[in-house]
């Protein structure tokens, strides 16, 4: 996992990141992910980008396309068999 060093964070931003990671019974640094994934509006989550990541894939054109449709696994086999 990346890692970010914030230099010259203004006290009260600080305090306040502080103050909000106790109330929440988190570490400084996971508060501080929380607020940034909460400013991108993105997920901190690994569950929800799994989900949305599971999504797309029974979303996607692959699985019903004519091509994938095609593909026998038996002929692979024994094609790799053959080898």
């Amino acid at each position: 996992m990346s890692s970010l060093q914030v230099r010259d964070l203004p006290e009260n931003i600080y305090y306040q990141l502080q103050k909000n990671a106790r109330a929440e019974h988190r570490s400084l640094a996971q508060e501080a992910v929380v607020v940034l994934a909460r400013g991108l509006k993105v997920s901190a989550s690994n569950r929800d980008r799994r989900e949305k990541l599971l999504e797309m894939i029974s979303l996607s054109d692959i699985q019903g396309s004519a091509a994938a449709k095609q593909i026998n696994p038996v002929d692979l086999v024994r094609e790799d068999r053959e080898r």
